[in-house]
């Protein structure tokens, strides 16, 4: 056996910081696929509705629909797979639909306050998407962190092994028989070696 073991910008970083780790899948594929249906129809039903407004405001009504139906998927794939990296596309997302949305509520406007409009809805969402990378960055560091951290108490749990030729290989989890592969028994782990594995096999599953 092994022992190797502007304002609006500022309420997003507070958004970003507050936001839960990344968390294992929440739902099952059937559950996946029907509400990606859902969002389909959502979407559909919010453009048809646009039809009975003109102009600029219906422009703004099927950006709206638009918006709404990319930050849904978004969602939804983070639901589903409970990864970091779909986490922060839900954020990227929301700050490029809302741009979108901003600019064509400035096509209301003409000349310089038009012009003034387009870059303050553009100063957000450059913003927005700073936070956004920002949190992604926090996200990465604080992992980089806890694996270093996780592997200096690995290095204390192999001197537990009490002069036992072994190690554990918990960084590359695998389900096997140990009758088929003929394994027998060579020395009992120490509770706090375990405790080590059992901490590492969840970072590398992504276990709360």
């Amino acid at each position: 056996m092994t022992c190797s073991f502007n304002f609006k910008a500022t309420l997003l970083l507070a958004a970003v910081l507050l936001l839960p780790a990344a968390q294992a899948a929440t739902m099952s594929k059937a559950d996946y696929k029907a509400d990606k249906i859902r969002i389909s129809e959502e979407y559909k039903s919010e453009k048809s509705a646009c039809g009975s407004q003109a102009g600029n405001a219906k422009d703004i009504c099927i950006e709206e629909a638009k918006g709404n139906e990319k930050i849904a998927r978004a969602e939804l794939e983070f639901r589903y797979s409970g990864k970091p990296k779909d986490q922060n596309k839900v954020l990227v997302t929301k700050a490029k639909s809302a741009y979108e949305v901003a600019k064509k509520r400035c096509d209301d406007r003409a000349g310089n306050e038009k012009d003034v409009c387009i870059k303050e809805a553009k100063a957000v969402e450059t913003g927005a998407l700073a936070d956004a990378k920002l949190g992604k960055q926090i996200h990465e560091a604080t992992q980089e962190a806890n694996e270093d951290k996780l592997n200096a108490e690995h290095k204390v749990a192999t001197e537990k092994c009490y002069g036992v030729d072994c190690a554990v290989l918990s960084d590359q989890v695998k389900s096997l028989d140990w009758k088929v592969r003929k394994a027998k028994k060579k020395a009992v782990v120490p509770a706090d070696v375990m405790l080590h594995v059992r901490a590492k096999m969840k970072a590398l599953l992504m276990i709360s």
